[in-house]
């Protein structure tokens, strides 16, 4: 993937959020924050019958922080719990670069962000909303 596209991706996300607000409804909110960086979200998810109906986040950080949790909503909503814990998994081992491409390919535009892998300084920015997530979803 080029530098420029994935530039692209994390841009559209952090400025045009599709899931940065309020969440009327939501049974489920966890605060992730990353005192390395400043990075402080609140996800709030709607999860009914073992379902992931819903979820937005509010909060502000880096462009990669807020980009990632977009990207992470935008594929675990309608997503059952134990698939959207599955996508975690998968989201942890490409940024530690455990994942094959076949694999990555299931992340959709979150694998835009499988080079932050090679940016330490950058990888807890990426997995905030994700850590945030699953440890919402395990704790429930």
């Amino acid at each position: 993937m080029s530098n420029s596209f994935y530039r692209e991706i994390i841009n559209d996300h952090n400025l045009r959020p599709a899931h940065k607000h309020e969440l009327d409804g939501a049974n489920l909110t966890l605060r992730g924050v990353n005192p390395s960086c400043g990075d402080d979200i609140t996800l709030k998810l709607l999860v009914e019958d073992d379902v992931v109906k819903d979820g937005a986040y509010t909060g502000d950080g880096c462009a990669i922080s807020q980009a990632s949790a977009d990207m992470m909503l935008d594929l675990v909503i309608g997503k059952t719990k134990d698939e959207a814990l599955d996508l975690y998994r998968l989201f942890d081992r490409m940024i530690k670069n455990e994942a094959t491409e076949e694999e990555i390919e299931k992340l959709e535009e979150a694998g835009s962000l499988i080079d932050v892998s090679h940016m330490p300084a950058r990888v807890k920015c990426a997995v905030l909303g994700w850590r945030t997530m699953s440890n919402m979803l395990e704790g429930e």
